[in-house]
């Protein structure tokens, strides 16, 4: 396999230039079950050595254990990575398994706090509110993010799962470097208003889950059957039972186009996803997730492929057959408020 560099792109007007493919860094001590840290820790050199530069993780991923686990990998190479985490999933001390969305002023400088010193590092390249708490005008938590940059915590701002107007109003207040939303050939909702949003105010967008957590490249078939106990997967509807079966179904022309490019499925699933930034005329930065060297290495190659128009348009119309929603609760998603 060759050792090319993706190409690059800025994060939005005012953003870093990244590679035009990320690294989503949760699953390597989070939510998908087992995983080899030794394993892990080379992806995240390989991807290095292959122009990946934007690196995604979370307070909430493991309650700190991910930003932990990453924070020598930062260090060591400080000045070639580009450190994204999030805020606004608070974790309640008497249950673990709980999340509570959390915008208020005080508890976004705690968090920022504690994700530096779990880092290890003294600012933060791009901070996001992770949800969105419709109880405080978004308007009040983009002005203390705004005070992080001034004080020189943070150096961009993104925001997960907002809608269209969400974005604007932010905007208004400081701007927005790049916005994060599930964004696959299973899940397109964010195409009605969150992508004019972002083209119009020049924000990047930071697709996660481009690969359908898996499901996409064929790595498993039915959650329930095929993964460990403590994968969170299991809890995702459209993943488990008689959904499973018919979204399998949904990927023989995934299959057809991955045959003719001589390449895999979740290939032509970030080919797709990479090429939506062409199709919508603003910077796109999947963050596919994984742990292992070689997929990394699958994955940037995908870069390299072009989706003809015919092919574009047979992948077209999967999305709006996928059966069950993406998560459980929609509530907390851009989907449930546009």
């Amino acid at each position: 396999m060759t050792d090319s560099r993706i190409p690059t792109t800025r994060l939005g007007d005012d953003g870093p230039e990244v590679g035009v493919q990320g690294l989503g860094c949760m699953g390597m001590s989070f939510g998908y079950g087992p995983s080899d840290a030794d394993a892990s820790r080379a992806t995240l050199e390989r991807a290095l050595e292959l122009g990946v530069t934007l690196y995604d993780t979370a307070d909430a991923y493991g309650a700190g254990d991910n930003e932990r686990f990453l924070a020598p990998f930062f260090q060591a190479h400080r000045d070639e990575v580009v450190i994204a985490t999030k805020f606004a999933l608070s974790i309640p001390p008497d249950d673990p398994t709980k999340r509570i969305i959390r915008n208020d002023p005080p508890y976004i400088r705690r968090s920022v706090e504690a994700s530096l010193t779990r880092l290890g590092v003294d600012v933060i390249d791009l901070y996001y509110m992770h949800r969105r708490d419709v109880n405080v005008p978004i308007e009040e938590t983009v002005a203390v993010m705004a005070d992080l940059v001034r004080e020189g915590k943070v150096k961009h701002l993104g925001l997960s799962e907002v809608t269209g107007d969400e974005l604007r109003a932010a905007q208004a207040v400081h701007p927005i470097a790049a916005v994060q939303s599930e964004w696959s050939l299973f899940s397109r909702d964010i195409e009605a208003g969150v992508v004019p949003a972002a083209r119009e105010l020049g924000v990047a967008l930071v697709p996660y889950s481009p690969l359908g957590r898996g499901f996409l490249t064929g790595s498993f078939a039915n959650a329930d059957q095929d993964l460990t106990a403590g994968d969170f997967r299991r809890q995702q509807p459209r993943f488990t039972g008689d959904n499973a079966a018919a979204n399998a179904a949904l990927l023989d022309p995934v299959r057809t186009i991955a045959e003719a490019h001589d390449a895999t499925l979740g290939q032509i699933a970030l080919a797709w996803s990479q090429q939506r930034a062409q199709t919508h005329d603003l910077p796109v930065i999947p963050i596919p997730g994984t742990r292992k060297p070689t997929r990394v290495e699958e994955n940037t190659a995908a870069t390299r492929i072009v989706l003809t128009q015919d092919e574009l348009s047979s992948l077209n119309p999967i999305a709006e057959k996928v059966s069950g929603n993406r998560y459980a609760d929609m509530t907390f998603t851009s989907a449930a408020r546009e």
